[in-house]
């Protein structure tokens, strides 16, 4: 089997190390996005799945900002047999899906048709799924609307963050992928159209999705903050600057103050998922409280709530927000 590889971030490391392993497999070629500038030195990064392509010795290693004629035509000199797309961040036009007599399949991070798009997981966890996973779907010039081959389900945890969440998916997605590409090309396996009816979408986030609502439910609150994780991050404001909330837990309790107001807590454990922490402050909501765990100022480092209130108890007492 002659696969090309499309791929870009870390979740499609495990898709592309599936591929390299696959017995009487071969990977033609790679097609990522192109090194781009990253930290403060601005040097450019190749991505995660070009450093791999490199270290396993992949022959072709194609990086355009967008797939055109040219490189469609050096992978059809290569008679590539299957294409496998997991998060590569270009759009395949027709002629290049052509070029695959077993067509091209794609590892998307959820149980379609429910969250189709670009924030998949993240959407999985705002929602409050009980559970997310991998699709393996025919890539077809709808996004994300290809027919269903294969799915593995993952649980959300209730600590899970969208990078946690995003390893889990990954992994189990190239696990079935390992399963699935020889059954598929062997003709053994038949896609099925996806429900339109049960279709929701997942948009790109932006910065300012992360801005905390106070008025919103306890619940919803800690679902978007692990949503945010580890981008954009959930922030507020505290004493006009802002504070990003990186963990914290829901509390059923109703707080007679409006909502963002930040109160002492009990000291009392919260969950046994977070073994050791206690509620020392809680911020009131639109239903319920959230008992902040870890928060950040700007240019300073994630700190626990404990180390936080050692420095400023000022934060009791004060509205979050405003």
């Amino acid at each position: 089997m002659r696969i090309v590889f499309f791929g870009s971030p870390e979740y499609a490391v495990p898709s592309l190390q599936a591929c390299l392993d696959l017995p009487d497999s071969v990977v033609v070629a790679v097609v990522t996005q192109p090194d781009r500038p990253r930290g403060r030195s601005g040097a450019a990064i190749a991505t995660p799945v070009k450093a791999l392509a490199i270290e396993a010795g992949v022959p072709m290693i194609l990086q355009p900002e967008r797939v055109r004629r040219d490189t469609a035509d050096l992978l059809a000199a290569l008679q590539p047999d299957i294409g496998v797309v997991a998060a590569s961040g270009h759009i395949l036009p027709s002629y290049l899906l052509a070029l695959f007599p077993h067509r091209v399949l794609n590892v998307h991070a959820s149980l379609l048709p429910r969250h189709r798009g670009a924030s998949a997981v993240a959407s999985a966890i705002l929602a409050g799924d009980a559970e997310s996973g991998a699709t393996i779907m025919e890539v077809v010039r709808e996004v994300d609307a290809g027919p269903v081959v294969a799915q593995v389900r993952i649980p959300v945890g209730p600590l899970e963050t969208t990078g946690l969440l995003t390893e889990h998916i990954a992994e189990g997605g190239a696990r079935l992928l390992t399963d699935v590409l020889p059954r598929w090309v062997a003709g053994a396996i038949i896609s099925t159209p996806q429900d339109a009816s049960l279709v929701t979408f997942a948009p790109k986030l932006a910065k300012e999705d992360g801005r905390i609502e106070w008025s919103h439910s306890a619940i919803a609150i800690d679902r978007a903050i692990r949503a945010f994780q580890p981008w954009p991050t959930a922030f507020t404001t505290y004493r006009g600057e802002p504070l990003t909330i990186h963990a914290a837990w829901p509390l059923a309790a109703s707080l007679d103050v409006p909502p963002g107001t930040v109160v002492s807590g009990d000291g009392a454990s919260l969950t046994s998922f977070l073994p050791g922490r206690t509620a020392r402050a809680l911020v009131a909501c639109g239903e319920g409280a959230l008992a902040l765990l870890d928060i950040q100022r700007p240019g300073k480092r994630a700190t626990p709530i404990e180390a936080f209130l050692n420095g400023d108890r000022a934060i009791i007492g004060s509205r979050l927000g405003e």
